[in-house]
């Protein structure tokens, strides 16, 4: 007991005297505010990531870094937010994968369908090595990658038939993002890939221009699909991770101690965020059950798998050595 005593004292000094230190580390720093911006509502797990990475960052600062937040695009839509960044006029955001891989390429092998076997899968390798990498090479284009948060793993819905196989997708008019590896990997699957803009993208639901299209279940929750969209597949098609990414002109100001709270942080906001969206997910898909909406829990995903391999012989060497890299961590 004496001994237990003992080393709980020695702990709560060695505690003690941490966070004395850590308060030393910003005691002569000038304060300073960086905006954070997002494109999102409050609601979305994007916002709760960038709330806990805000209470984290001033509490371990002693406040002397102040994190504002900007969410529903008032500071620009995604493409804006990125090259804001990278010239200094925003400071930092929590930004789709997409976007980023338009800075670089090698980001959207991420993208690839039916790379993810599960989320646990997908966090392994972008907190590994391999999604390290990645974060570090965004310096290559004045961008500082801090960390993973994500968007989700999107799955299909449609207003015709249950999508159990490839072939109940054949001849459905889906909408899916303008971007070529997700239009082709659509085709592949049979469908009618109709790329468009996703404001459009409901208008056409409502009036039955189209047949389906594909996002996260928090996406389909909060837009109220099960008003258009009888039939949802877990089809788990694609993950879409998010990115806690700073611009390098902002990054280079701060000093060292703030550098490592801030990564130290958006890590543990972006898991923070992995967690809550797990558990919105289940609520999510009960009450999209309650509402009506028809849902295919367990696809044939090996048929699913079989039928993208072209887009695998058409994107793969594009992203150099990464996917095969990934491939072989997820084995």
């Amino acid at each position: 007991m004496k001994g237990f005593a003992r080393s709980s004292l020695a702990l709560g000094i060695s505690l003690a005297m941490m966070a004395a230190a850590n308060a030393s580390d910003f005691a002569d720093m000038d304060p300073v505010t960086l905006r954070l911006a997002h494109v999102v509502n409050e609601q979305d797990g994007f916002h709760i990531a960038a709330m806990k990475f805000e209470e984290l960052v001033e509490e371990r600062t002693e406040g002397k870094v102040d994190i504002e937040l900007y969410p529903n695009a008032s500071l620009g839509d995604e493409r804006t937010l990125l090259e804001g960044m990278q010239i200094g006029t925003v400071d930092m955001g929590v930004i789709t994968n997409g976007p980023v891989a338009n800075f670089l390429e090698e980001m959207a092998v991420f993208e690839l369908p039916f790379l993810f076997p599960s989320p646990e899968a997908a966090y392994a390798v972008l907190d590994g090595e391999i999604g390290q990498e990645l974060l570090d090479r965004l310096s290559e284009v004045n961008l500082k990658g801090l960390a993973y948060a994500e968007r989700g793993f999107r799955n299909l819905t449609n207003s015709e038939r249950a999508v159990e196989t490839p072939a109940d997708i054949d001849g459905l008019r889906i909408r899916v993002m303008e971007n070529p590896v997700y239009v082709d990997t659509f085709r592949e699957l049979g469908a009618n890939a109709v790329p468009m803009a996703w404001t459009e993208a409901l208008t056409a639901m409502q009036q039955g221009t189209i047949d389906g299209q594909e996002n996260p279940v928090n996406v389909i929750h909060s837009f109220k699909l099960y008003e258009t969209q009888d039939h949802m597949t877990l089809s788990r098609h694609t993950y879409a991770p998010a990115i806690f990414v700073m611009g390098m002109p902002v990054w280079n100001q701060l000093p060292e101690a703030a550098q490592s709270v801030i990564e130290q942080a958006a890590q543990e906001a972006a898991e923070h965020e992995r967690r809550v969206n797990a558990e919105m997910e289940a609520e999510q898909l009960a009450e999209l059950r309650d509402a009506g909406m028809q849902i295919v829990e367990e696809p044939d995903i090996a048929a699913f798998q079989e039928a993208v391999a072209p887009v695998y012989e058409q994107y793969g060497e594009q992203f150099g050595d990464y996917l095969p890299r990934i491939q072989e961590a997820l084995k």
